[in-house]
């Protein structure tokens, strides 16, 4: 999804523990936007688990990339010197052309992709790490309402087409960000089949050609688009797809595993696309629930993930050659308790909204939204979700559950085993993040430390942070 800042994005791979068989292993985003986040390393155990061979990270979050170093995963920061890490990708931006932003970064992004590829070329890495622009599917259009008519917005044609030269001249790849569920969101009579794998939706027949899915359909309008424009054969990486689980009625577990299922198929298979046979990396979206994201999208921006917050899963999924996707190992949690809305307290207590409101003001009760997971709640149960959300997101300290005498502490888990739409609805305990910290590291005694290796590496870093910076004040 779209930020509304410049950032550099990084696309990292595994160097070993690759899932061995049809396919050299699945890729996903990790976010990091969590007000208590996996522990990296056993995120990292997590995705070798499960066979993801490559990761994109939005931030560099220094235990993310120190995990990642220590596995052998390309990264950018200043971890690459230390661990020796490799780097990929490096793209400027993310989504910078959405409509919504209107023109707020058509002068910025193209002098800050030049800036960064200056400094790779200075610093001897112009070979190595390739630069490249995430774009949402909305930079390209078709008036035909088929793929083969695709091509580049006209307001702003000319600075894609700039932007796409530049890819091509360094030997880089265009991203794109493709989301089904978000064309669904947006158009009450879109045909929901579509979106989906499993061939149920009428077929799209442009020529010779039968589309049944939107990710076929959308790619191959990128790819016509490209075409027009003289750029035939430049890579395309698929960088975001996927389908949330909560916050909304068609965020729904069913449907998430469904469309992520059909999509890991298709990977295993190695299945492209009718105008690219050859697959494109894809990227899905995400690994993990972050419950501290902007809900400015939808609610739904906080359940993407495949697996729920603290690595355990929110569904099954074949991952290939018979193997089931796994959760995460070694989670320590805080203690076995919720806050809930007393017994003795009355719902027409004059205090009740208030103290739910606030609660849900400092933590996340997207789930408690219409048509979502806890959304059928009875009043009471309403308020002791949000007390406990706010409970465990302050670490159950004893003063986050005093809301005007309305609330107490239970052992007793008061998540709903009803049947119907309830039985997804959880009650969450939160990661107890003290028994994850490590001892600080000692910073290094001047800032020449540790440049006697991968020298260029270190500098190449230093002066990304720099670009950055100057593109985020242009």
């Amino acid at each position: 999804m779209g930020f509304r800042y410049l950032y550099v994005l990084l696309l990292c791979l595994f160097s070993e523990g690759l899932l061995r068989g049809v396919h050299g292993g699945f890729a996903c985003n990790w976010g990091t936007r969590a007000t208590h986040p996996l522990p990296p390393t056993i995120v990292v155990k997590l995705l070798k688990d499960n066979g993801f061979s490559k990761v994109k990270l939005f931030e560099a979050d220094p235990g993310a990339l120190e995990a990642l170093g220590n596995s052998g995963i390309q990264n950018v920061s200043n971890y690459i010197s230390k661990y020796g890490v490799d780097i990929r990708y490096i793209a400027v931006g993310n989504e910078p052309f959405l409509k919504t932003y209107k023109d707020t970064f058509l002068k910025t992004t193209f002098p800050a992709l030049q800036n960064i590829q200056a400094a790779l070329i200075k610093a001897g890495l112009g070979r190595q790490v390739k630069v490249t622009v995430p774009l949402n599917a909305d930079v390209y259009q078709t008036d035909t309402g088929l793929p083969s008519g695709g091509n580049f917005r006209s307001d702003i044609h000319s600075f894609v087409l700039s932007i796409i030269k530049f890819l091509s001249d360094n030997g880089g790849a265009l991203t794109i960000n493709i989301y089904p569920f978000l064309s669904l969101q947006a158009d009450p009579d879109f045909p929901k089949e579509y979106a989906f794998f499993d061939n149920g939706a009428k077929p799209v027949v442009d020529g010779s050609i039968s589309y049944t899915n939107v990710l076929d359909a959308n790619f191959d309008t990128c790819i016509a688009a490209l075409e027009k424009n003289g750029f035939p054969s430049l890579p395309v990486i698929v960088g975001e797809i996927g389908w949330p689980t909560d916050g909304d009625p068609n965020a729904n577990v069913e449907d998430a595993r469904r469309f992520n299922q059909g999509l890991l198929g298709r990977i295993v298979a190695g299945q492209g696309t009718p105008k690219r046979s050859t697959p494109p990396d894809i990227y899905i979206f995400g690994l993990i629930d972050e419950d501290a994201k902007s809900v400015q999208p939808g609610n739904f921006e906080r359940h993407w993930g495949v697996f729920n917050y603290d690595g355990s899963l929110k569904y099954f999924l074949d991952m290939g050659n018979g193997k089931a996707m796994v959760a995460a190992k070694g989670v320590q949690y805080l203690a076995r308790q919720w806050c809930i809305m007393s017994p003795t307290a009355s719902t027409s207590d004059p205090n009740l909204a208030g103290s739910i409101n606030y609660a849900c003001s400092y933590a996340d009760c997207t789930s408690l939204g219409y048509g979502s997971s806890c959304g059928m709640l009875d009043a009471r149960s309403n308020a002791s979700y949000a007390f406990n959300m706010y409970y465990q997101t302050k670490d159950q300290r004893k003063d986050a559950c005093q809301f005007s005498n309305l609330s107490i502490t239970t052992n007793v888990d008061p998540s709903p085993t009803s049947s119907g739409q309830n039985t997804t609805c959880r009650f969450e305990i939160m990661i107890d993040l003290s028994k994850h910290q490590k001892a600080p590291r000692r910073p290094p005694s001047s800032v020449a430390a540790g440049l006697s290796e991968h020298s260029s590496q270190t500098v190449v870093m230093a002066l990304l942070v720099l670009v950055l910076l100057s593109t985020l004040i242009i």
